[in-house]
């Protein structure tokens, strides 16, 4: 072989080396954990020992931004997808079976298309949207019995503990997801009922924590933690109603979300575990589309070129 090959040949295998591991999985697992209306305001007022030792721990930041509309579905939707609505078309915000499944591949989708195992374990029954068949090898709601009435069923809804109860039972029994997203509705029907910021959300937030440690001992009893990354992370906002427009409309809710105002885009974005930059606050902007970039990312799985949402890479070492 002339020089110029051997250092073409020497080149080539330089390159596909480094393309190799550019391409390897950076940790096994990924937990993407919501905490629903968790407006980062109202989570710095709550007793939440584990969520704040956690950012604390790890790579944090409490200013990354949802999309709009932010509201839950979508705001999931697009947490899951790495597109905004107007990719992913998915506007409402109640569970329709009419409408059918998500059209556009969600993380669980382009896992599975890499061989990797999937999970859903979810507190309301509207995330079915999302849980296209061959895509989601295990989608828990824990309600056994849904009412046959779609808008009946709309409103069932399961709060934290037993959400976190289902995970570490799935887990006990020897199931290890390689991409995983867990939900906790309780401080999002508290916000609506009483008001975001009110002492009732402030209580829900800490039942969610609590649903959050048992979620990481499940992880830890499962020998699971030193090879995963563990994304905390909301779908919206939400503010509580002046007294001026609850005296005009007397039966609406206390608290809603869904306006392009600060107090609904702004959520947190944390991220915990393997090679993730110990007490560090991320200062690159973050939208809730990266969420599934970023779990792909970890996996060694290729981000689509058409998703909105790149790799939170500056989290990581």
């Amino acid at each position: 072989m002339s020089f110029p090959l051997k250092c073409s040949a020497f080149f080539l295998a330089a390159v596909l080396t480094t393309a190799a591991l550019a391409d390897a999985p950076r940790v096994a697992h990924v937990f993407i954990i919501s905490f629903d209306g968790g407006k980062p305001a109202v989570i710095a007022q709550s007793e939440m020992p584990v969520f704040k030792a956690m950012a604390a721990e790890g790579a944090h930041s409490w200013e990354a931004q949802t999309i709009m509309p932010s509201i839950t579905l979508p705001s999931h939707t697009s947490m899951l997808t790495g597109v905004t609505p107007l990719k992913h078309h998915i506007l409402w915000n109640d569970w329709k079976p009419e409408e059918g499944l998500v059209k556009v591949p969600t993380v669980f989708s382009v896992a599975k298309q890499h061989g990797l195992t999937t999970a859903m374990f979810v507190g309301k029954v509207k995330f079915k949207h999302l849980n296209v068949p061959g895509t989601v090898d295990t989608f828990v709601f824990p309600l056994a019995d849904l009412p046959v009435d779609a808008q009946a069923a709309e409103k069932s809804k399961v709060e934290a503990k037993p959400v976190a109860a289902a995970f570490a039972s799935a887990l006990a029994g020897g199931l290890k997801p390689d991409v995983c997203f867990i939900h906790f509705s309780d401080t999002d029907t508290a916000g609506h009922k009483y008001g975001w910021g009110s002492p009732e959300q402030i209580q829900a937030f800490a039942h969610c924590d609590a649903a959050l440690q048992i979620v990481m001992r499940a992880i830890r009893a499962a020998g699971l933690a030193d090879s995963s990354v563990i994304i905390l992370t909301a779908d919206h906002g939400g503010h509580t109603l002046t007294a001026e427009q609850q005296k005009a409309n007397p039966t609406a809710a206390k608290g809603t979300h869904g306006l392009a105002i600060p107090e609904d885009l702004t959520i947190p974005w944390i991220a915990w575990g393997k090679g993730v930059k110990p007490h560090f606050t991320i200062p690159r902007p973050i939208g809730t589309c990266d969420t599934a970039a970023t779990a792909l990312w970890l996996l060694g799985v290729p981000v689509p070129a058409g998703w909105d949402g790149k790799p939170v890479t500056a989290a990581f070492e």
